[in-house]
């Protein structure tokens, strides 16, 4: 499902407009976007939570020369599904 999909069935579902649908998406994402940037978790009962996971600087190899290369540290979101989410999956 892609983005465009994802608006026409919360439009669908909700009964809302797919222009409030869309606004709505938007503003869920860039809420739980600023959120994240601040290192705060967004956790969503019954769904899950979003956190930020940080990475350690490493060392890695080139794939083509085999040179060892330093890998610098970052932070990259991370995604938890909640039971209920995993439940409703398992059924």
């Amino acid at each position: 499902m892609n983005k465009t999909e994802l608006i026409s069935a919360m439009a669908e579902k909700s009964g809302l407009t797919k222009k409030d649908s869309e606004k709505a998406l938007t503003a869920f994402t860039e809420v739980i976007a600023e959120e994240l940037k601040k290192g705060e978790r967004v956790q969503i009962v019954g769904f899950g939570s979003f956190e930020v996971s940080e990475r350690a600087e490493r060392e890695g190899r080139n794939p083509h020369t085999g040179e060892a290369m330093k890998i610098a540290a970052s932070k990259a979101p991370k995604f938890k599904a909640g039971k209920a989410l995993k439940d409703s999956i398992n059924e």
